[in-house]
């Protein structure tokens, strides 16, 4: 090898170890931390020998999802069927709110109030009046989702749409810009990275809206499967039907979170120069 190509792999080795080390994946830490949970309940209900039925062990919790796949996807059918029912009617519900809060000011500040002290009503509560007035079907448990999960839809997008920066509004107001034409260019553009904060709050709120609705009447569902089985002590299958809830939510947030970088992909959070800058 020349003495000029040997400088040059000199160099080149350098500063690659100048270099900063690659980062660890985000999701392959979070499986590094489930499965060190995992490995301490395990041995710590091996060591102390805790019953099966007051905390199972997670080797219990994985013979319980082999053994009841069937029903268990059965039931998360059922409840994912509720969920997306539920969330898009609370989406549609939280955004139509926002718009005429916005859009018409005087009765706005009036039903305002009313949203609120809505939403200080207990929605536990809410499950046996639904199910009086529309029965042991879907209806009562999107009813209950709707109520749960609207209202950080309404508040988000009703932040974004008075967010708007006025002397923007007031140029736009100059050129003869009409206030409709205003609310449709300007406040909703603007609105719509509040709006996806909004629902993937409310995705969260309608994966608990279904389980409560399940657990106030149902005769399928996970929330259902769930309250059988506390009745019959089987707490390896509560604790199967909650990881399978727990997935299902997940999938269902990281849905929406995929609808927002496809829908909104100006957003800020999306803005890769201003975060390596």
């Amino acid at each position: 090898m020349s003495r000029t190509a040997f400088d040059t792999a000199a160099v080149s080795d350098k500063a690659r170890s100048c270099l900063p080390p690659k980062k660890v994946p985000d999701a392959l830490l979070a499986l590094g931390l489930m499965a060190v949970v995992i490995a301490i309940w395990e041995a710590t209900i091996r060591l102390l020998h805790v019953p099966t039925f007051v905390l199972p062990a997670p080797s219990a919790v994985i013979r319980s999802l082999i053994e009841s796949r069937t029903q268990l996807a059965r039931a998360a059918e059922a409840t994912s069927l509720e969920i997306l029912l539920g969330f898009v009617l609370a989406a549609v519900t939280g955004i139509a709110i926002a718009l005429v809060i916005v859009h018409f000011e005087r009765f706005g500040r009036a039903l305002y109030p009313l949203i609120v002290l809505f939403q200080n009503v207990p929605k536990v509560a809410l499950a046996p009046i639904f199910i009086l007035w529309f029965g042991f079907d879907l209806a009562p448990k999107v009813a209950l989702i709707v109520a749960i999960a609207f209202f950080p839809v309404a508040i988000d997008m009703l932040a974004g749409l008075q967010s708007v920066d006025s002397s923007f509004v007031a140029l736009m107001q100059s050129v003869g810009a009409s206030r409709n034409k205003i609310l449709l260019r300007v406040r909703i553009p603007h609105s719509l990275p509040y709006l996806m904060a909004g629902l993937k709050v409310a995705i969260t709120f309608s994966v608990i809206g279904a389980i409560v609705g399940e657990f106030a009447g149902a005769s399928q569902g996970l929330g259902y499967v769930i309250q059988f089985a506390s009745t019959q002590l089987d707490t390896p299958k509560i604790f199967s039907a909650l990881f399978v809830v727990s997935v299902l939510g997940l999938a269902f947030y990281y849905a929406v979170e995929l609808a927002e970088r496809l829908l909104v992909p100006w957003a800020p959070k999306f803005d890769t120069h201003h975060l390596t800058t």
